[in-house]
Parts: C-alpha cells; structure tokens; sequence
C-alpha cells in the first residue's frame, strides 16, 4: 500500500502563519498536521505501508524535505519527494507523483485530519472517504444509486443532490487507472477553473464502470483558516486525552500555575502565574507568565505574558505583552 500526499500549497487562508512553514507543517496537538494524517491513515487501513509520497513545492526546502522522509521512515516505508511548483490543481499534483502510481494507494490532501474506523471494500475499484454537512452546497459531494455506489461528484451544488461531502481522501485498487485517466486530462487539457482536476480522472473511470464507494469518517477536521485550525487543536486534543494519550512533558517548570486538560505541554515550557487550558497547545520553550489562555495554539519558543488569550493562534518566536484575547500572530513577531 501507498499513501500519496499532494501538499505543494502553502496555504494563503492561514496567513500570516504559513508564510515562514507550509500548512501541513503547522503542529496540532504538539504534531504537524501531515504527520498526524499519514499516521492516521495508516493505523485505520491496517495495512503495511510500502511508500509514502509528498509532492512539495521546491522552495520548502530540505529540513522539510528531510522532516517529511523521516515521517514516512518512521512507519517502515520508503519516503519519497516530487514537485510541484505552479499550481495548476490536484490532478496535476497528483501527476507530479506518477513514478509512485502504481498498485493499491491512498491519495490525501494535507490539509484535514481524521477519526475512523473502517475496513476497505475490497470489491470496488475506488473508496472516496465522505462526511455528512449541514451546508452541502459549500462543498463537493457524492451522488449515490440505489445500491449505495457513487455515480457522480457534483462540486458546491446548487440543489439538493447529497449531503456526504468528500474530504479529501481516496483510494484506489490500482492507481494506475487514475495516472492513465489523468495523463488523458493534461494530454487534452482538460480544465475547470483553470486548473487540471482529479475529479476529471475519477469522471472517465466511472464512466467506463468502475465501482467507487463512499467511505464514512466519524471526525473529520480541517486546517483550512485560523479559526477552524484552533478548533481543530481543541478537538484532537479531546481525542487524545480520551485515548489516554499523554500529552504535557515530565519537565514542565510551574510557579503558581495551573494546568487545566487537555492540554499538550512541549518541552522546556515555564509557566509563571499562568492558567493554561482547557484546550491549549504549547510548543516547546514557550515562557508564560502573568496569562489566562484557553482555545488556543501557540508553537514553539513563544513568550507570553499579560494576556487573556482565547481562540489565539501564535507562530513561533513570538514576543507577546498585551491585553488582545482573539489574534492570530505569525513567527518572530513582536508586540509589547
């Protein structure tokens, strides 16, 4: 089995975090976010992984290149990375791996993470993972036939068609099919919305009978922007402490603080009168002192103090002295 993962964007609707590190790379719950969605794959497909390939922009250069080998080491499979560096959309992403496509594989987009359970159908050809939603018309969705098989992928409708929206996770019996379909795709350049789609490749297999089924997750949480990243630390760290995964590190330094779970506590943080959580992330070395924070995620080196932070964002290398509750603050910023 092979886990693809096409993550060459940098993420505009999270800035300005994402201008110093790539989306996926942002920690949630003290773990970037592609490092917590390969894992997550790999411990609901049960199955040995073989490869797992990152199509990157060049310009994230080789500490990630270097972070991302080591993350698919770590399961015991091959880490291998490819380009993409114009963005010309998922089919194209997906086509910057085609040395990699071949046999069965998991294609994920590094921007959402997942709670599930599930076997795979082994008698269909493609499994595209799915969430109920409230508002299907915000989403691409799957249309089903009476036998529960999905017969069409309609993007943001109009009406009512369904409201099981994909998410961004696919597999397929052999991958080859989707490189072939995809490599007709760019041959005739074939484009909505200026770029080449993976919806198209899936498109002509079904059209030639393949059988594709949905797959339902139990969560399913995005890092799309600020706000649903800080809730999704919040919920992943719920989840974890529930597992009874634990999460603040043996050598946190506390003078007259508390600590309230779930919370995750990196390495060498010192809090000073400080009241932190419930659902906070503290990346390692951050100093605070004198703060209320809830809601909120800081990474690493931080230092905070007068504050009453909630649903905050902080980079790294933050120097923060205010009375702000709601912000969001990129890396090696100061305000005092």
């Amino acid at each position: 089995m092979k886990i693809i993962v096409p993550m060459a964007g940098r993420g505009s609707r999270l800035r300005p975090h994402t201008l110093t590190i790539p989306k996926p790379l942002i920690p949630i719950a003290g773990k970037p976010i592609v490092h917590r969605l390969v894992e997550d794959i790999a411990g609901v497909l049960n199955q040995k992984i073989d490869e797992v390939a990152f199509v990157i922009h060049e310009s994230f250069g080789k500490k990630v290149e270097e972070e991302l080998i080591a993350i698919a080491q770590k399961l015991g499979a091959k880490g291998t990375i490819y380009y993409q560096n114009e963005a010309l959309g998922t089919g194209h992403a997906i086509m910057c791996a085609k040395d990699s496509l071949s046999g069965p594989a998991v294609i994920a987009y590094a921007d959402t993470l997942i709670r599930a359970d599930f076997d795979l159908d082994k008698t269909a050809d493609s499994v595209i993972w799915v969430k109920q939603v409230e508002q299907p018309e915000a989403f691409g969705v799957v249309n089903l036939n009476t036998k529960g098989e999905i017969i069409e992928l309609v993007e943001k409708p109009k009406e009512f068609v369904s409201d099981l929206a994909v998410i961004g996770i696919y597999y397929f019996k052999d991958v080859a099919i989707l490189k072939n379909e995809l490599q007709y795709v760019l041959d005739n350049n074939i484009i909505h919305g200026g770029e080449y789609q993976i919806n198209d490749g899936i498109k002509q297999m079904m059209a030639k009978g393949m059988k594709f089924v949905p797959g339902k997750v139990d969560q399913w949480m995005d890092c799309g922007n600020k706000d649903v990243t800080v809730e999704t630390n919040s919920r992943m760290l719920g989840f974890l402490h529930s597992d009874g995964v634990h999460l603040v590190d043996y050598d946190v330094k506390l003078e007259n603080s508390t600590i309230i779970s779930p919370c995750y506590i990196g390495k060498n943080v010192v809090l000073i009168n400080a009241t932190v959580g419930p659902n906070v992330s503290l990346g390692d070395g951050c100093h605070v002192q004198n703060t209320t924070i809830k809601n909120s995620l800081v990474q690493t080196h931080a230092h905070i103090k007068n504050a009453h932070l909630d649903n905050a964002m902080i980079g790294n290398h933050v120097n923060f002295d205010g009375n702000f509750t709601s912000i969001s603050i990129g890396d090696y910023s100061v305000l005092e």
